[in-house]
């Protein structure tokens, strides 16, 4: 069966137990009964009206006004793609065996939604170490969908990738939830400019084309990643001078 993704056009009322929203479906078929993911949210579809009638479904290049029950819809923007999950939520283990084998969900989810469930689950403390941790490997994975999928540059599958092997390192601590030293010799190789160079550039970043202003903040989000996980370095590890000579370019970059 395929996914079913409304574009939010509107949110016209919202509330702790739901709301009603303006959407447009992008594919699929809306349903009356489904369930769609907002980032980690889960939101049910109550109510379908169309041309001020109410409606059982309503199909994709068609808008509707739906309620949509759940307290996140108030955190619903202009713009943001709900994407519909099986009434459950794809299950962990589910996951797991298609990432390792292929073959499709019932739902497939795409790799940003995909993406979006595995960081919700490994940021979810109410759940033990250990299916985090799983949670975590998944949104691993998914980074390496996302940048495929999406023709992603290195840069932003780094990015990607040290947000999640960053926050896992500092959770979990090196060892269980990963090799600093790894993230940060595989982030440093992404950088295509010395330090120095990079202070150059930050000094006149103004003047710089937008294509390169927006390599610069790539550079210093992910260095972001990478000062994080520092403290887990080894003492001796010279990893921490060049992640020092890069600390002192940061702060300067757009």
């Amino acid at each position: 069966m395929p996914i079913t993704e409304l574009q939010v056009y509107s949110v016209e009322e919202a509330d702790v137990t739901g709301g009603v929203c303006l959407v447009r479906c992008l594919g699929g078929v809306a349903r009356s009964g489904q369930v769609y993911a907002a980032g980690p949210s889960r939101l049910g579809l109550r109510r379908i009206e169309r041309h001020g009638r109410p409606a059982d479904s309503f199909a994709a290049g068609h808008t509707a006004r739906i309620r949509l029950a759940g307290a996140g819809v108030a955190l619903i923007g202009r713009g943001q793609v709900l994407t519909s999950v099986p009434p459950d939520g794809h299950a962990l283990a589910e996951l797991e065996a298609w990432l390792a084998t292929g073959p499709p969900l019932g739902d497939e989810p795409p790799p940003r939604t995909l993406r979006g469930l595995a960081v919700g689950g490994m940021q979810d403390d109410t759940l033990p170490d250990a299916v985090r941790l799983r949670w975590g490997r998944l949104a691993v994975a998914a980074a390496y969908r996302c940048a495929r999928a999406e023709g992603a540059p290195d840069l932003v599958r780094g990015i990607d990738l040290a947000f999640v092997r960053s926050y896992l390192i500092r959770e979990f601590g090196p060892g269980r939830g990963g090799d600093p030293a790894a993230l940060c010799r595989e982030a440093l190789a992404l950088l295509d400019l010395s330090p120095r160079e990079a202070a150059g550039q930050a000094a006149v970043w103004r003047d710089l084309p937008r294509a390169r202003i927006l390599h610069l903040r790539r550079i210093k989000n992910l260095l972001a990643l990478t000062d994080a996980v520092r403290p887990h370095l080894a003492q001796d590890d010279p990893l921490r001078a060049a992640l020092d000579a890069w600390a002192a370019v940061r702060p300067a970059l757009p």
